[in-house]
């Protein structure tokens, strides 16, 4: 696997990404939102930034874009149905489309619900998903634009991805997650089990992402949903927990 991602923490509880090709030295940043760590990031990794990746338009994903591209003279690669409002674009991406990380490649995956045009990438070789604000570790985005059916619909696209993707998410939100969670599935073994895991991580003050999605699967009770109906309805309480 050519592509690591290494967790930027940000802001009060984001996460920015950055991926390198271990076989050529292409660098990336996904959602740096906060330009001063992120610049010290990429400085502390060899000060190379090819490409940054927007997952959606909000804030607290792209807010530091232009300070980073200015810095680094990296192009910019986002939805092409927010073009108009995210940061100027370099490459336009929909469904399927495909983004040059050096020797590798991401595949687009348009995943509507939390916002209208919030796209996620997936990097088949380094098994990584950059999940933005679609899919949390045992959560998933609010539905502020779109609807619950399409969230389910986006969820199912990422379901069907390999099971030992990794999940690289947009918050650290696991630990409020698993309390809601543990809420509608009390006797879910594996979900008990991470929602253990998540507390000592926490208390250690260490992240919880990225997570497998096979784990996902298995106690995340958003991808457990037999239906949109059924979602809607986790989605709902999740609202008011």
């Amino acid at each position: 696997m050519s592509i690591t991602a290494t967790l930027v923490p940000i802001l009060q509880d984001n996460y920015a990404w950055l991926l390198r090709d271990s076989a050529s030295g292409f660098t990336a940043i996904v959602d740096p939102a906060d330009p001063a760590p992120i610049i010290a990031a990429i400085e502390a990794a060899g000060g190379r930034l090819d490409l940054i990746l927007l997952t959606h338009h909000h804030a607290d994903h792209v807010a530091g874009t232009d300070a980073v591209r200015a810095r680094f003279g990296a192009k910019v690669v986002g939805a092409a149905a927010d073009a108009h409002r995210l940061p100027r674009l370099d490459q336009a991406v929909a469904e399927g489309d495909r983004v040059a990380l050096g020797t590798a490649e991401a595949v687009v995956i348009e995943t509507p619900g939390h916002t209208r045009g919030q796209i996620n990438f997936h990097i088949p070789d380094g098994a990584l998903l950059l999940s933005g604000d679609t899919l949390f570790s045992l959560g998933c985005g609010r539905l502020i634009e779109g609807t619950a059916a399409e969230m389910f619909a986006s969820l199912a696209k990422l379901k069907a991805l390999p099971a030992e993707t990794l999940v690289c998410c947009g918050h650290e939100y696991t630990e409020s997650n698993a309390r809601f969670a543990l809420s509608v599935d009390p006797d879910n073994a594996a979900l008990r089990a991470r929602a253990e895991q998540v507390r000592a991580l926490r208390a250690a003050g260490k992240p919880t992402v990225p997570s497998r999605l096979a784990d996902e699967l298995a106690a995340n009770p958003f991808l457990r949903a037999p239906d949109a109906a059924g979602f809607a309805a986790l989605r709902a309480a999740k609202d008011k927990f």
